[in-house]
């Protein structure tokens, strides 16, 4: 059984550390898909997909390489964070055909979220489908408070201590289905415009609008690049197709006298999704050729 893995790490500004993760995923039994950093949001995101094993042996030399080297209590970045693996979810590429393999696959992932957290004493909070019975106002308040927000509080992880890791935070592991991952850049280096964007965006997915069902969105500053972003994870992408929301997204950008630069793919697309993603160029490697529905 295949699955793709698209770990987020508190890191985007060492190009050497970056380039070692890439050496490692391109030699490890594995098909590597993504490996890049962003230096305004200090965010590296890597994917990589393969057999259990070897995805899971994987992951934990990158943890191995990557979270020495990260301490979050000197960490600046637009993006928010709990840990140093910020998140890491899992994806299959084939559906569990039988109960036999569907619970196969969650206590893969168990076993995966345990060895992390014995191995580098980081609490680990099992998410989306691999939950347990927390709720989900739970891991909505981890994520509000972020790292800042976990300090000096008695934590109750599916695995790990009961505090979070003074230098490595905590980490979300679990089961997730298919997500669309975009940034779309704006000439302007005024956030606001991306900020008005994300919150009409919001807005739209909470009074049930269909061309926004599953679309979460982010406006941030990129002073660097003396640009913004409006960060867009489409998580009901058999609903809602992509290139509407990219076409929403230049209009109300005109409108607010801001220019459309460019978009980028953070991660991977299924092949099912290019019909209607026209706007999206992914690299080859980006694309995952089987649609992953389960």
């Amino acid at each position: 059984m295949k699955v793709l893995a698209v770990p987020q790490w508190s890191f985007g500004r060492d190009r050497r550390l970056l380039a070692d993760c890439r050496d490692a995923m391109l030699s490890a039994p594995v098909d590597t898909h993504y490996c890049e950093s962003d230096i305004d949001h200090n965010r590296s995101v890597t994917a990589f997909s393969g057999e259990l094993e070897d995805v899971k042996d994987l992951l934990l030399a990158l943890a191995g390489m990557i979270l020495p080297g990260i301490d979050l209590n000197r960490h600046v970045g637009v993006h928010p964070r709990l840990g140093a693996l910020d998140v890491c979810p899992f994806t299959p590429l084939e559906s569990p055909k039988t109960k036999l393999r569907l619970q196969k696959f969650k206590e893969w992932i168990e076993t995966v979220g345990r060895s992390f957290a014995e191995e580098f004493g980081v609490p680990v909070f099992l998410y989306e489908r691999s939950e347990r019975g927390r709720s989900e106002s739970e891991i909505a308040n981890l994520r509000n408070g972020g790292f800042g927000g976990l300090l000096d509080k008695d934590l109750q992880p599916d695995f790990g201590p009961a505090a979070l890791h003074p230098h490595s935070g905590v980490t979300l592991m679990g089961w997730r289905d298919f997500v669309i991952t975009l940034n779309v850049n704006l000439s302007s280096g005024n956030p606001l415009a991306a900020q008005r964007i994300a919150q009409r965006i919001r807005d739209m997915r909470s009074d049930g609008d269909p061309r926004m069902l599953g679309v979460k969105a982010l406006g941030v500053p990129l002073p660097t690049r003396e640009m913004s972003q409006v960060c867009l994870a489409m998580t009901l992408p058999d609903l809602t197709p992509v290139d509407p929301i990219l076409e929403y997204v230049s209009v109300a950008a005109d409108s607010l006298g801001a220019d459309v630069a460019f978009t980028e793919l953070v991660g991977v697309i299924r092949t099912s999704d290019l019909e209607h993603a026209t706007r999206v160029h992914p690299r080859p490697e980006q694309i995952v050729p089987m649609g992953v529905r389960v």
